[in-house]
């Protein structure tokens, strides 16, 4: 009888630890009897035999011909694969049930839920991020209460995140919004997430946000951040030859974004007088006499992005 027990590894795939227990000892003793797997595992034969029951059910085990029975565990690489293509059919089978779930939900309901509780509201950020499959779209703006910018992963999800101004009052806060390539706006308008164009997230304060499924509502939350996003100055200086060097097209861009050199400085982690200084550069390079004039040209250019 084996004293030892290893850890589970067929959990994931809906086996009990005991009938993964009476797997393995029937992997080390192929053709065994009842009796056979009530002496290897110490348990009593009605235990042994519920458990071969269900060996049976999951494709672990079969049984040989003849008398007394014996029975036979299939190859473990085999059985695990086809575990894992039960366990991907009912997934699939869960998310249909959940459209139709939600289908009938959002026929008795408005076209929004509201979630409160500052746990359950962290929890359906991350859960919505966790499920899109395309797209996430984010307008950000102080403060930061539900969504901090570390908190978020893409998973091979596009994001678009368009920041306020306030947002990125830090050199380090700008360098890691760059690293995501996202935008900047002066007055963002409001803190929303929209995962695949089919749900948003809007929060009305720490714990209270405000959920809304497929509506014309949304449409125009969508349409709204699409204007935004073509009107917000990109953070990620385009890698072109020209004139301009990526440290260029970076104080430009927030340059042309509003800000004024002490605010470009104080985000840039640099004096204000480099900051002057390079912008005589950028403006003589682009042959122009007003930073208006030097962001004109370097967008006909394609230089911001």
């Amino acid at each position: 009888m084996h004293n030892y027990r290893p850890a589970p590894v067929l959990e994931a795939l809906g086996v009990c630890s005991e009938d993964e227990q009476l797997y393995r000892a029937l992997l080390a003793r192929p053709e065994s009897t009842t009796t056979d797997l009530s002496v290897e595992t110490g348990w009593p034969v009605t235990r042994v035999g519920r458990h071969l029951r269900s060996l049976l059910v999951l494709g672990l085990a079969s049984r040989m011909p003849g008398r007394p029975a014996r029975y036979v565990p299939a190859v473990p690489e085999a059985a695990v694969e086809l575990l894992a293509l039960r366990k991907q059919a009912a997934i699939v089978q869960a998310r249909l049930g959940a459209s139709v779930l939600t289908a009938e939900f959002r026929a008795r309901h408005d076209a929004f839920t509201v979630i409160r509780g500052a746990e359950a509201v962290a929890q359906r950020f991350h859960q919505a991020q966790q499920a899109a499959q395309a797209e996430v779209l984010v307008l950000d703006r102080p403060p930061y209460v539900v969504v901090p910018l570390e908190a978020r992963r893409a998973h091979g999800v596009t994001y678009r995140t368009i920041f306020d101004m306030a947002s990125l009052s830090e050199p380090s806060d700008l360098v890691a919004a760059r690293a995501t390539g996202c935008r900047m706006l002066r007055d963002v308008p409001l803190k929303m997430l929209v995962a695949d164009r089919r749900t948003a997230l809007l929060p009305t304060s720490h714990d209270i946000v405000v959920e809304l499924g497929p509506s014309t509502l949304l449409d125009g939350l969508l349409r709204l951040f699409d204007v935004l996003w073509h009107q917000a100055t990109p953070l990620t200086p385009v890698p072109v030859d020209g004139p301009l060097t990526p440290e260029d097209q970076q104080l430009l861009s927030l340059a042309a974004a509003g800000l004024t050199d002490q605010a470009i400085a104080r985000r840039l982690g640099v004096a204000q007088r480099t900051v002057e200084r390079r912008m005589q550069r950028i403006l003589k390079a682009l042959d122009a006499t007003t930073r208006f004039q030097a962001g004109l040209r370097a967008g006909q250019r394609g230089l911001l992005g």
